[in-house]
């Protein structure tokens, strides 16, 4: 054993490869109790190849020596070697101090395959063994929750809160206000989010969105306000606390609390969003705009962006930003037969005909089956004086909306115009 602690005294010195040169070195003298704790050291160290080739010499040993199949089996599931654990943990059974500890570990490996069903089976046998242990109950409700089994879970987890509140690091009131949210039941969840003691920030931002979606602003609000005091980093919240504000008809402090955000988090299109809506809806246009162009260029593609801008620049009267806007985005290679049409009204507003016929005839290919765009295209036709163009597009356009008998009349009249 003097070789042993040596290499121990050499690993607390952090001279690591010393210490592991130095058990290399003693191993092939070892007897079995020094090459039992030789494997201890390399779990312990992280070497779990290393530990399992001496295993597997004293398991064929010692074929029913447990504490040597618990280690094997750990280093298995460590080693992502889930068929072999699951080998080792079935030798377990009923008369074993350790058949417990397998049963769980089994459907902790069959969930991770997708066997829910084999998974419940090892945990129910379980259960029968010892009908009130809080670890074997949580472990029901963790698989069921995954399952999409929400209201299975409850009970699971009840039954696990009642006999220990936390389980590893876990609140077990905060698995059950997720359930009761899960199956949409707020009120419920809120109590038991109620009861949680640690201040988790991913748990209270949790709590603020269950009560936001309850309509309980007010607590959500508070909540959220509270996590931001205490992470100020924590980014997700601000985005969803100005949309609280907003709902309870305090827009100033919504835009303050976004503009806070983008603060915290300069690349967070979805802010630039928010607080360019709040901008330009409290009458700060320009603000708004500079906002909105701002989570454009954080993301060419964000559609909801783009179409605030063009929806509100056509309000203005402002065509020829819609123009540059367009222009930019079609240069940026963001191709939306939508666009392209945006730009050909546009082209028409601005009385840029040539121009606007050109993104027409580019739009038409996509958007030929779209009887709004045939029928904006053939008034611009029939209004430049290309009338059987103009012609033959109301005629798609009737193939779609036979019903629409104002076009239907203005074609005849069209038609006789002709002849």
């Amino acid at each position: 054993m003097e070789e042993i602690q040596k290499a121990i005294r050499l690993m607390e010195s952090q001279k690591t490869e010393e210490a592991i040169d130095t058990l290399t070195k003693y191993l092939p003298e070892a007897d079995e109790e020094e090459r039992f704790t030789i494997a201890e050291l390399y779990l312990q160290w992280g070497m779990l190849n290393e530990a399992k080739m001496i295993l597997q010499e004293l398991m064929q040993r010692y074929p029913k020596e447990q504490e040597l199949k618990v280690m094997m089996a750990e280093i298995h599931i460590d080693l992502d070697e889930d068929d072999e654990a699951i080998e080792i943990l079935n030798q377990f059974g009923p008369e074993d101090e350790d058949y417990l500890q397998a049963l769980v570990q089994l459907a902790d490996l069959y969930q991770a395959q997708g066997l829910y069903e084999v998974a419940e089976q090892k945990l129910l046998t379980a259960k029968e063994v010892e009908p009130n242990s809080a670890i074997i109950d949580f472990a029901l409700g963790e698989l069921a929750f995954s399952n999409g089994e929400y209201a299975k879970s409850v009970p699971y987890y009840e039954n696990a809160m009642h006999h220990q509140p936390v389980i590893g690091d876990i609140e077990v009131a905060t698995r059950l206000a997720e359930a009761y949210a899960a199956n949409g039941d707020f009120e419920q969840s809120l109590e038991y989010f109620q009861k949680v003691e640690e201040e988790n920030p991913d748990v209270m931002f949790r709590y603020g969105f269950v009560a936001f979606q309850a309509n309980r602003n007010d607590i959500a609000i508070h909540v959220w306000e509270h996590l931001i005091d205490k992470d100020p980093y924590f980014h997700s919240v601000y985005p969803h606390l100005a949309q609280a504000y907003d709902s309870e008809g305090m827009p100033k402090e919504a835009l303050e609390m976004a503009k806070k955000g983008l603060a915290k988090d300069e690349y967070n299109k979805e802010l630039y969003h928010l607080a360019g809506t709040l901008s330009h809806r409290q009458g700060n246009k320009d603000e708004g705009y500079q906002m909105m162009r701002e989570a454009v260029a954080l993301d060419p593609g964000y559609k909801e962006a783009v179409l605030f801008l063009i929806e509100n620049y056509k309000e203005d009267g402002d065509y020829e930003a819609i123009i540059e806007l367009i222009n930019q985005l079609l240069s940026m290679g963001e191709e939306d037969p939508n666009y392209l049409w945006e730009l050909a009204q546009a082209y028409e507003e601005e009385e840029q005909f040539d121009e606007a016929l050109v993104q027409y005839q580019q739009a038409y290919p996509s958007l030929k089956e779209d009887s709004d765009f045939l029928k904006s295209y053939g008034y611009f036709l029939v209004e430049e004086g290309r009338m059987q163009e103009g012609l033959r597009t109301f005629k798609e356009y009737l193939a779609i909306d036979p019903t629409d008998t104002e076009i239907e009349e203005f074609v005849e009249r069209l038609q006789e115009q002709n002849d």
